[in-house]
């Protein structure tokens, strides 16, 4: 369970959403959740954080990111935060290395949403549990594997 502080933060963000005339809906927030990173899973999905931290590239894919930021212009680091990094360019996701480092890797919610609720609340159903190849084909897809030589292995993540 999360502390008192999770909570109002999530509280002023989605007031925020409100005061400003946004819908949750609008920025691809599941039931109001938003990201909250890998490490939230680890307590209940042991085995999958596991293997996703000691198999997954997608677990150290910001090594790449910083590795090329410094060749890179904006809008090509852009372009790669959005498969490299969890939530970017969504509200609650990655904004920097710095403001939030817990979602610079590809985690376990660039592929299940976002998590606050179900990490909150453990009801299975607050989460998404079924991929499909089309969901995949955002990053691994034949423009990328041309341009990086590499060949995605669909389902062949952290489980």
């Amino acid at each position: 369970m999360r502390g008192k502080g999770f909570a109002v933060r999530i509280g002023v963000f989605l007031a925020a959403l409100v005061v400003f005339g946004c819908s949750v809906a609008d920025y691809g927030i599941t039931d109001s959740a938003v990201y909250v990173g890998s490490e939230s899973c680890k307590e209940c999905h042991e085995n999958e954080y596991s293997n996703y931290s000691k198999y997954s590239k997608k677990a150290h894919s910001a090594r790449s990111v910083k590795l090329m930021a410094t060749d890179l212009d904006p809008d090509e680091l852009k372009e790669c935060f959005a498969c490299h990094a969890t939530g970017y360019g969504k509200p609650g996701g990655f904004i920097s290395f710095e403001e939030t480092p817990h979602l610079a890797d590809a985690g376990c919610e660039v592929c299940h949403g976002p998590g606050s609720l179900h990490a909150e609340d453990g009801d299975p159903e607050l989460i998404k549990r079924k991929m499909t190849i089309e969901e995949c084909e955002t990053c691994h897809n034949a423009e990328r594997v041309e341009n990086f030589n590499f060949k995605p292995l669909i389902f062949g993540g952290a489980h």
